[in-house]
């Protein structure tokens, strides 16, 4: 139990919740010693608004980002307190101004918290309306608490500038060993391979995130400023993990073979399903570690464990002979490279955090890595092209603003005490997606309901104003901490929070929560009706789109792979920003089946058909993967032309796929027919065959070896010839009417 608490308030999730709190109950407490309580709450006021957007980043974005929010929100509220008086300018310039705000969510994440925070300032500036220098006094202190929150928030910075980086990177290892841990877990003969992989899909979609965080912050300090030991550490261990899981979801095997192969010698497979199983345990103790701060001790000798796989390769070809077991001593020796091949790159990881010295050598891999980040600009027209319904984004705030609007005028012309609380409720709750606005509204409802009997529950016991600040700002803290991982919880402690805050304030507090339980209820509702019957964003309209993405990823990192193949060399900036951008798009697609698997059961369109394209995206990914790390770790031969023709029919039908998708006519007569496809397999195993007899002599044991290998690598070619030919078939389907 103490170990879970001290990991919670060790989270980044809670030390953000602390800087909002630290920022909102300092100025209330100063100025309300002074008898100036009415400032410090709204210093307080604009340090809460200004919150969201101190999200992961450099130094340099953070500041910028939080002072932009800072003014945008003391601008905002000015401009509302400045209209209100004039009824036939102010209702134009409120649905365009909500409009606007919505819309700048098209500039990316830090956008989207900043866009968050300006509405919610124009919903407040509705629950005390000023006049005169009054407006421009509030707006003031709106933004005095802005660049308070910015002052404590550098505090926190300067004070553990690495810690977050460090949890990431510990939560990014948990999740590598997670991953391998499932791919362990298909080595039982009893599996069910359909969930593992589904599995494996889910924990893709949160790898991406993970590493498009340390990205931004790890890659942001490298670039802006004299990079430290353990920024460089950290940057090290992350290279390794993205090595660890390509080299993961590249190495597959037939497990269906395997388990036939080695159906009489269960031992063989056990002692491999074992290492696997250290590899995982191993990743996630190093993680432990990095959350705890303690030295790492190893507890598994993964080379003692590779040494038990040899010995048991050895034992397997001793007790059949080797003519028998060559096939299985292949596979068994495939599966021992790709473990090999781990433990190298894990012992990088224990080295980043066990040597006290930095050892490892970039090789160059530091070069270019400013353009694995997202670009910071804003550029106006980025803003222009999303003014379409083909905009998820543009539907989402022509819905947000005629639910405001419809919020407005329930509050306003039914018995509701404070129409603003409506309007802030449908902003919280209402996302783009159905799925996530439906779950939202559910989970703030039972969070209200339950913080509302809980708190009322202390109430009703009459503690005294000193124990209800000290219950309020426990609350605050505690809903703020949960707001990411569990968002009832987080309802429900900030219902408690408000409770007690007008338990303190307001005598007749049991009126004012009764109002304010009814008002959360009427936003709720409007935000789900909005989402659900106002120019809806259904998956199934935006899928086409993720898949499209999905599969030019996948061609472009085939195509940098055969580049590779062909002029040889060190791997190229363009081949790791191939291969970055296939992992993202691949998961992106995962997650627009998951938003879709949300939505009514009607507008589940071609649900089947779409994960069915998901599973052969995720499979092509891993095949090509395969075919990169082989061509990385092997000397492969000169390219030729029947290589060549495998690969452009596979390119090849990933662009017919891309065409149906884009609406485009697609030419059906295929250049290259099966049979022809098969000769030219035939023939690549006639290269390899004369290469090996024309090149050193060898015996016919190790010649045999070699040919199985060429064998192996024919294979996987075929296996990405005929997932290409599934894109394309299930793509043709999805798109027919």
């Amino acid at each position: 139990m103490i170990t879970k608490i001290e990991k919670f308030t060790d989270s980044t999730y809670f030390t953000n919740a602390l800087k909002a709190t630290i920022s909102a109950v300092l100025p209330v407490l100063i100025f309300t010693y002074f008898g100036l309580f009415e400032i410090g709450f709204v210093i307080a006021l604009g340090a809460f608004l200004t919150y969201p957007s101190d999200i992961p980043s450099s130094l340099k974005h953070k500041i910028n980002g939080i002072i932009v929010t800072a003014f945008l929100i003391a601008g905002v509220n000015l401009l509302i307190n400045l209209t209100y008086p004039i009824p036939f300018i102010f209702y134009p310039f409120f649905s365009i101004l909500v409009f606007i705000l919505a819309m700048l969510s098209v500039y990316g994440q830090r956008a989207t918290f900043t866009s968050f925070s300006a509405l919610l300032s124009v919903s407040l500036s509705f629950s005390h309306l000023h006049t005169g220098m009054e407006m421009v006094q509030h707006s003031a202190l709106i933004l005095a608490g802005g660049l308070f929150y910015l002052v404590i928030s550098l505090l926190f910075h300067y004070l553990r500038p690495y810690r977050y980086a460090e949890l990431q990177v510990a939560e990014c290892i948990k999740l590598t060993s997670k991953y391998l841990k499932l791919r362990g877990d298909l080595w039982n003969s009893i599996a069910d391979r359909k969930v593992i992989l589904e599995k494996q899909l889910h924990l893709q979609v949160e790898l991406n995130d993970i590493h498009h965080n340390i990205r931004r912050v790890l890659i942001g300090k490298q670039i802006n400023a004299v990079s430290s030991n353990q920024n460089r550490k950290m940057l090290i261990v992350f290279i390794s993990l993205v090595e660890i899981l390509e080299l993961a979801l590249s190495t597959s095997f037939d497990h269906n073979r395997l388990h036939q192969k080695f159906e009489k010698h269960p031992k063989t497979l056990a002692t491999y399903q074992y290492l696997a199983y250290n590899l995982a345990s191993t990743l996630k103790q190093l993680s432990k570690n990095i959350e705890k701060r303690t030295n790492y001790i190893p507890k598994h000798k993964l080379s003692n464990h590779l040494l038990a796989l040899e010995t048991a390769i050895i034992e397997y070809e001793n007790e059949l002979g080797k003519a028998e077991a060559s096939e299985g001593v292949l596979m068994l020796k495939t599966m021992m490279e790709y473990a090999e091949k781990q433990i190298e790159k894990i012992k990088v990881i224990e080295r980043a955090f066990t040597s006290v010295s930095n050892t490892y050598d970039f090789k160059g891999k530091d070069k270019d890595l400013e353009k694995f980040l997202t670009p910071q600009y804003y550029p106006i027209s980025t803003f222009i092209q999303n003014i379409s319904f083909s905009s998820t984004i543009f539907r989402h705030s022509l819905r947000l603003t005629v639910a405001l609007i419809f919020g407005g005028i329930i509050g306003k012309f039914l018995a509701f005490q404070n129409e603003y609380w409506i309007l802030m409720t449908i902003i919280i709750i209402m996302r783009p997606g159905y799925g996530l606005t439906k779950q939202r509204s559910i989970q703030r409802v039972i969070g209200t309901v339950i913080g509302g009997i809980i708190a009322f529950s202390i109430l009703s016991l009459m503690p005294t104003h000193f124990l209800l600040s000290i219950l309020a700002i426990l609350c605050m803290l505690l809903g703020f901490s949960f707001t990411q991982t569990n968002y009832t919880v987080s309802a429900t402690f900030v219902t408690m929070y408000i409770v007690f805050l007008h338990g303190i304030l307001s005598p007749d507090f049991l009126n004012v929560i009764q109002f304010r339980i009814a008002d959360t209820l009427t936003g709720a509702l409007l935000a789900y009706l909005a989402n659900h019957f106002l120019w809806p964003s259904w998956e199934y309209i935006k899928a086409p789109e993720y898949l499209k993405k999905s599969i030019i990823a996948n061609r472009d990192y085939l195509k940098e792979i055969f580049i590779f193949y062909t002029q040889k060399g060190e791997v190229t900036t363009s081949y790791r920003l191939a291969r970055k951008n296939a992992f993202i798009e691949v998961g992106n697609l995962m997650a627009s089946f998951q938003r879709m698997s949300q939505e009514p059961k009607s507008k589940q369109k071609k649900i089947v058909l779409l994960y069915k394209l998901t599973e052969l995206n995720h499979s092509l990914l891993s095949s090509t993967a395969s075919l990169g790390t082989y061509i990385q770790s092997h000397k492969t031969t000169p390219s030729s032309k029947a290589l060549t023709i495998v690969v452009e029919k596979v390119v090849k039908n990933l662009e017919q796929a891309i065409a149906y998708l884009k609406g485009e006519l697609v030419n059906d007569s295929n250049e290259i027919t099966k049979e022809e496809l098969a000769n030219r397999f035939i023939e690549l195993k006639n290269i390899r065959e004369s290469e090996l007899k024309e090149g050193n002599p060898i015996d016919e044991e190790a010649f045999a070896l070699k040919m199985q290998e060429a064998q192996l690598v024919i294979e996987q070619l075929i296996w990405l010839t005929n997932l290409s030919e599934g894109i394309l078939k299930n793509t043709k389907k999805l798109m027919e009417d």
